[in-house]
C-alpha cells in the first residue's frame, strides 16, 4: 500500500512540473516575448509552438492543451482517480506524440519543452498504468 501512495505522489509531482512548461509555453504563445529562453538555434527552440505552425491546434493555443490536460492529472492524482488519470495521459502522450512529429517531420525544429513535455507525460502515462495494476 505504501508503494501504491509513492507512486500517486510522484504522479502528482510530475504532472505539476508538465504544469509548470505549460505555462511557460501558454504565456510564451500570449505575450511572445524577446527574449526566449529556450530559443538555442534555428532548429533547437520552440517557436514552432509560440508563434509558428504548431502554435494553434483545432483553433486553440496548442498549449493550452498541455496546460489543463496536466492541471486534470494532478487534480485526478490527488482525488486517486485511476481512470481519469490514465485517460487523460493516454490522449497527453498521443498529443505529445503528434505535435512532436509535425515539428521535427514537417517544420525541421526541435522544441526542448515539448520534448520535456513528452518525457513527463510518458512518465505519467507508464506510472498510472503501475498503479492499475497495483489493485
Amino acid at each position: 500500500m505504501k508503494n501504491k501512495a509513492l507512486v500517486w505522489k510522484w504522479i502528482s509531482y510530475l504532472s505539476f512540473v508538465g504544469i509548470l512548461l505549460a505555462t511557460y509555453l501558454f504565456y510564451s504563445y500570449l505575450v511572445q516575448p524577446e527574449f526566449r529562453p529556450c530559443s538555442i538555434s534555428s532548429t533547437i527552440n520552440c517557436d514552432a509552438v509560440i508563434s509558428g505552425e504548431v502554435s494553434l491546434t483545432l483553433g486553440i493555443p496548442t498549449a493550452l492543451y498541455g496546460l489543463i490536460g496536466y492541471l486534470v492529472i494532478f487534480i485526478g492524482s490527488l482525488m486517486k482517480q485511476i481512470k481519469l488519470v490514465i485517460s487523460v495521459a493516454t490522449f497527453g502522450l498521443l498529443f505529445c506524440l503528434y505535435i512532436l512529429s509535425r515539428e521535427i517531420f514537417q517544420l525541421g525544429v526541435y522544441c526542448p519543452v515539448c520534448i520535456g513535455c513528452l518525457i513527463v507525460m510518458l512518465s505519467v502515462f507508464f506510472l498510472s498504468l503501475k498503479v492499475n495494476k497495483m489493485k
